[in-house]
């Protein structure tokens, strides 16, 4: 029986169930996102929210969806106010930096959250680059009066952190070519979309130059035609919401543009798909398992945390 001091919170972000969680707090989770899928042990708990539109299409079918509803000034998604009513939450937390990755503050205040007799409290979260989640992570455990082991957690994933950049760095250094592997990163694929937020301080501190993307800002068009001038040495697709499988249904898609062959990423056997559901799009603890994943990506004979063939895989054409 649960003590009546006892928080009662629903996560309606990935990412923030997975802080929940690497902060010890998981046992008092009563709620969850359709989204949410780690860790395992969260696929019990009621679902509040799920989307207003089949997520089973195209890349370019789903984009033409949000568009439309996003031009209408409609959410994407949908919240279940009378399931968060039922679970009487005392925190819920959610998101104000997309619109279309998750739910967000808007979508929570649409519901009503005022109205909830619980009178929860709302844990907003903004992640736009690495420092971002530092502050979300201490954020929760601030409203969570738990500060000191969230500090602790941020500290922990900053030295993996470090660890990892001394040693890219160094590889990079001693390279043959004595300059770092230029990088795209591909976040959507039809239409082309780039990496940004966090993704493009991934691609440096793992050793990289990353060519498409700003860091802190959000994910920006790019033409196929910038792709083949820049001529990266790796190219990491890694579609946001889509598994390794996902991704590869639709890799015929960039196979199939002019000049893909010629590009020296193909010619090296350096396109590497990824998974930008669990892991470099979803701003959690495990951002520190996908700079893992960009050295051994980057670096392949020095790297090996065990993520090669399950975080990502080798396109093979």
């Amino acid at each position: 029986k649960r003590n009546s001091n006892e928080p009662r919170i629903i996560s309606l972000i990935a990412s923030s169930t997975e802080i929940v969680h690497a902060l010890g707090l998981g046992r008092f989770m009563v709620g969850r996102s359709h989204e949410c899928d780690y860790p395992d042990s969260i696929a019990s708990l009621p679902i509040c929210t799920g989307p207003k539109f089949r997520t089973d299409g195209s890349s370019y079918e789903i984009d033409q969806k949000v568009r439309a509803l996003v031009q209408e000034g409609l959410s994407v998604y949908k919240v279940d106010a009378d399931m968060i009513e039922a679970l009487a939450p005392s925190h819920i937390i959610t998101q104000d930096q997309c619109e279309v990755c998750a739910v967000s503050l808007r979508d929570i205040q649409d519901a009503a959250c005022e109205l909830i007799s619980s009178k929860p409290e709302i844990i907003s979260l903004k992640p736009d680059c690495l420092n971002d989640l530092w502050q979300d992570i201490k954020k929760i455990g601030a409203s969570l009066n738990v500060e000191n082991v969230a500090t602790e957690l941020v500290n922990t994933l900053k030295k993996r952190i470090e660890g990892i950049q001394m040693r890219t760095r160094t590889e990079a250094e001693t390279s043959q070519q004595g300059a770092r592997v230029k990088v795209a990163c591909i976040e959507w694929i039809d239409p082309l979309m780039a990496a940004g937020n966090w993704m493009p301080e991934l691609v440096e501190l793992a050793g990289g130059e990353n060519l498409f993307g700003i860091a802190g800002k959000h994910s920006p068009y790019m033409s196929w035609s910038e792709i083949v001038e820049k001529d990266p040495d790796v190219i990491i697709v890694t579609p946001c919401g889509f598994d390794n499988d996902r991704t590869l249904q639709e890799m015929h898609l960039l196979k199939e543009k002019e000049g893909f062959g010629d590009l020296s990423a193909v010619k090296q056997g350096r396109v590497v798909v990824a998974d930008g559901n669990q892991y470099f799009n979803r701003p959690g603890p495990r951002l520190v398992e996908s700079l893992e994943m960009m050295a051994e990506i980057f670096y392949p004979d020095k790297f090996d945390f065990g993520h090669r063939g399950k975080g990502w895989l080798t396109y093979e054409r």
